[in-house]
C-alpha cells in the first residue's frame, strides 16, 4: 500500500509541474529557476530520452503502458522483497506511467527543466524518476540485494544440511 501511495504522490508531482508549465509557460519560452544551474523551458516531446523515435507517440505510449503494467506486478509479487527495492521499481513506474497520461491524453510528453551550465536533453518530474529508479535498481540489484534479502534455502539444501 506506500508503494500505491508513492507511486500517486509522484504521478501528481508530475502532472502538477506539467500543468503549471503549461498554464505559465509559452512553448518554447524560459523562465529562470535556478541562476547559473537551471531554467524552466517549455519543450514538446514527441519521442523518448533526447527525442529517439519522434513521432512515434502511440508506440512509445504502449511500451509505457506495458513497462507500468510489468513493474506494478514486479512491486506486486515481490520481484524485490525489501523495502529499499521496492522503492527503485516505485520510481520506475512513477515515471511511466507519468509520461504514460502525456502521451495518452496530449500526444507529447511536457518538458521543461533545462540545465544551463552544460549541453543536455530538456527534462521532467517523470524522467528523473524513471532514471534515479533505473540506477537505484542495477545498483541494488547488483550491490545490495543479496545483502538486505537473504536467499531461501532450496529443497535439495535443507536435505543436504541434515
Amino acid at each position: 500500500m506506500p508503494y500505491v501511495i508513492l507511486t500517486a504522490a509522484l504521478v501528481g508531482l508530475d502532472q502538477l509541474v506539467k500543468y503549471l508549465v503549461l498554464q505559465h509557460i509559452e512553448l518554447g519560452a524560459h523562465v529562470p529557476f535556478i541562476p547559473h544551474v537551471l531554467e524552466l523551458t517549455y519543450v514538446q516531446n514527441t519521442g523518448a530520452a533526447f527525442s529517439i523515435f519522434s513521432g512515434h507517440t502511440w508506440v512509445l505510449a504502449l511500451i509505457s503502458l506495458t513497462m507500468s503494467a510489468v513493474l506494478a506486478l514486479a512491486i506486486w509479487k515481490n520481484f524485490f522483497r525489501h523495502p529499499v527495492g521496492k522503492v527503485t521499481l516505485t520510481l520506475l513506474l512513477a515515471g511511466a506511467v507519468g509520461n504514460l497520461i502525456d502521451r495518452v491524453f496530449r500526444g507529447f510528453v511536457v518538458d521543461m527543466f533545462n540545465v544551463l551550465f552544460m549541453n543536455f536533453a530538456v527534462f521532467n518530474v517523470a524522467d528523473i524518476c524513471v532514471v534515479v529508479g533505473g540506477i537505484a535498481a542495477v545498483a541494488y540489484y547488483l550491490l545490495l540485494m543479496d545483502k538486505l534479502e537473504p536467499r531461501e534455502k532450496k529443497h535439495d539444501d535443507a536435505a543436504a544440511d541434515r
